[in-house]
């Protein structure tokens, strides 16, 4: 499967993720400042994926891909299936993480911006985009 080490990196932030904010959501103390160090690490690892992925979808569109934003974060460059099922998966299971830790943790809200960007950048490393049309 093309693009397995982002897939694996999204699923492995969400444990990364779980194991430090869940503990400390259910009251234990000591996972405090781990669970705030980890949200923190992780978005600031979206910081990185971000440009990178916008880059990628940069140079591919001027190299003359159809890329748009839309079919950058959303429909991965008609990726398949099982790729699909994978990234999103792994963006739905985040935005659980988060949603159910945030009233002990509200840094943990940021962390989903880690697997959408990775979305973004599988989609532009390994998505298959129609070329892009003269103009009339």
């Amino acid at each position: 499967m093309p693009g397995q080490r982002i897939i694996t990196t999204s699923w492995v932030a969400n444990g990364l993720f779980a194991i430090t904010a869940v503990p400390y959501v259910a009251a234990v103390d000591a996972f405090e400042v781990p669970a705030v160090a980890m949200a923190l690490l992780l978005f600031a690892a979206s910081m990185v994926v971000w440009p990178w992925a916008l880059g990628t979808a940069f140079v591919r569109s001027a190299e003359g891909d159809d890329l748009a934003v839309a079919s950058l974060f959303l429909t991965v460059g008609d990726a398949p299936r099982a790729v699909k099922r994978r990234l999103f998966g792994a963006l739905v299971l985040s935005i659980a993480i988060a949603a159910g830790t945030a009233i002990a943790d509200p840094f943990g809200v940021l962390v989903p911006m880690l697997p959408l960007g990775l979305i973004g950048l599988w989609a532009a490393r390994h998505g298959e985009f129609p070329p892009r049309r003269a103009p009339a």
